[in-house]
């Protein structure tokens, strides 16, 4: 979708000044510690995937979305998924109380304090071993597809209609645009490499070069 969320190439923001990595703490505050861990846990429960909750983000109005800092936005796609999923309702999200008590029949995965380490650890890989033919190798031109989808999508805005070059074949993994409406469906994914000219125009630096990671159903052949 076309939403407050896809800001590269837009005009009007403002320069970006970004803090020292040696000098910024990973959390600017105890609550984002807290929303951060909150996700984390939710998120193991098993009932969303994470392209799922980078979509629920997104389905903020884009006022909202641009009015709130980054894990204000994380926050806000926490408790749309948790009321969408059935895990908390309205009352419970306003009232932060809850009397439910959830059972082991119910098959609700709960991350225990001490596996929190091992599980950062390993990640969430969404790379799949099937048997599919990639549509382009390394060194096919690709134009990206200029698509205007409603729901999520991984190809950024500023790339749609652009012309690149595959550098890298990463595989087949699960196609995020729909893993984010809950089909998981196997596709290629390439690293694409673009000009910075061909993304910008011709005042942009011809020395810059921006990698994309673009799957299949994202490329059609230059």
């Amino acid at each position: 979708m076309n939403g407050g969320h896809d800001l590269g190439g837009m005009h009007g923001l403002g320069p970006i000044h970004p803090e020292s990595q040696t000098e910024e703490p990973v959390f600017h505050a105890e609550w984002e510690r807290r929303v951060f861990a909150l996700t984390v846990a939710a998120g193991f429960l098993g009932k969303w995937t994470i392209d799922q909750s980078r979509h629920a983000r997104e389905r903020q109005h884009p006022a909202d979305y641009l009015k709130h800092t980054y894990y204000e936005n994380w926050l806000a796609g926490l408790e749309t998924l948790l009321v969408e999923t059935g895990l908390i309702d309205e009352d419970e999200l306003h009232s932060g109380h809850t009397t439910r008590r959830f059972r082991e029949e119910d098959d609700i995965r709960v991350l225990k304090a001490e596996a929190v380490a091992a599980t950062l650890a390993k990640g969430g890989p969404v790379t799949m071993d099937i048997p599919l033919e990639p549509k382009f190798a390394a060194g096919d031109g690709v134009r990206v597809c200029n698509l205007n989808p409603t729901g999520h999508t991984r190809a950024p805005r500023y790339a749609r209609g652009k012309l690149g070059v595959v550098e890298i074949d990463h595989g087949v993994h699960a196609f995020a645009d729909k893993n984010a409406h809950g089909t998981r469906e196997g596709q290629h994914l390439y690293g694409v490499r673009f000009t910075a000219r061909e993304l910008w125009g011709g005042e942009a630096c011809k020395r810059d070069v921006v990698h994309i990671d673009l799957w299949d159903d994202h490329l059609e052949p230059a």
